[in-house]
């Protein structure tokens, strides 16, 4: 079924709309636009630049997606959004293009919920299935693993990294990488437990949880060096994959530049 598109909204001749795509009143989309199938704007949504959006998407009024990055050094050269599918994006929602730092792609994955007033800039790299509580600001660069939550009025600083089924705390700032699977929280921000609840509903059994907590209780509260720890868990058999992960992050992260393990990259590219 082809696209629907209200008399109210402009829509470049260009772009290209799959099939049962929805464009509201008061849309526009740019000329490089590509829309997938199902995916619906319900009004006032502008995408710009060169931006590709998947399949069954829901984008709510007020969204801007594609627009220049917010970078002093950017020279207009062409870069790209590209979102996957079964994403919802919320009420005024800003999404920047890329700048040519990294891969030129700012890429958001899929079945995240980004929720009113969240502003992701240039060079970010979403996973699937995040939350992005309202106005959570990520900085250029920064990366959010999959399954991660990120809670209200959170600011993240450019180049960090969020890992996997990590929970940042509602008016956290974050200037270090978060540790997948822990609980993050304050101004600055500090490790503070394991996200024991988002594990169980991810389904992660008590062995390893348990095996998570003890890794944590060494590294944060006994504060052990790495290899020591490593040593111990694994006499304990406690060395589970996710415990492994675990470590394999905070070795980048240590070897990075205050406290982000991609500054490090960055230093050296």
């Amino acid at each position: 079924m082809a696209a629907k598109i209200h008399p109210l909204s402009q829509v470049a001749a260009t772009a290209e709309l799959g099939d049962n795509v929805v464009i509201g009143p008061f849309c526009v989309v740019g000329p490089n636009v590509v829309i997938g199938d199902g995916t619906e704007l319900i009004s006032h949504v502008t995408i710009v630049g060169d931006t590709v959006i998947g399949r069954d998407n829901r984008i709510y009024p007020g969204t801007v997606i594609g627009a220049e990055p917010q970078d002093l050094s950017y020279d207009g050269t062409r870069t790209r959004v590209e979102i996957g599918d079964g994403n919802v994006i919320r009420e005024c929602v800003t999404i920047n293009r890329a700048t040519t730092k990294e891969d030129g792609v700012t890429r958001i994955g899929n079945h995240n919920y980004l929720m009113a007033c969240c502003h992701v800039a240039h060079d970010c790299k979403l996973g699937n299935h995040i939350v992005l509580a309202n106005s959570a600001l990520l900085g250029g660069h920064v990366h959010i693993h999959d399954y991660a939550i990120v809670s209200g009025n959170v600011g993240i600083h450019h180049f960090a990294t969020v890992g996997r089924l990590a929970f940042v705390g509602g008016q956290s700032r974050i200037v270090h990488d978060v540790p997948p699977f822990m609980l993050v929280d304050g101004n600055p921000s500090w490790v503070r437990c394991v996200n024991v609840l988002g594990l169980r509903r991810h389904g992660m059994t008590g062995e390893q949880i348990g095996a998570l907590i003890e890794a944590h209780r060494l590294i944060y509260r006994a504060r052990m060096r790495l290899d020591h720890a490593a040593e111990l868990l694994r006499n304990h058999g406690r060395w589970t994959e996710e415990v492994e992960h675990l470590f394999e992050f905070l070795k980048r992260q240590f070897s990075g530049r205050n406290g982000r393990a991609r500054e490090a990259l960055r230093r050296a590219a």
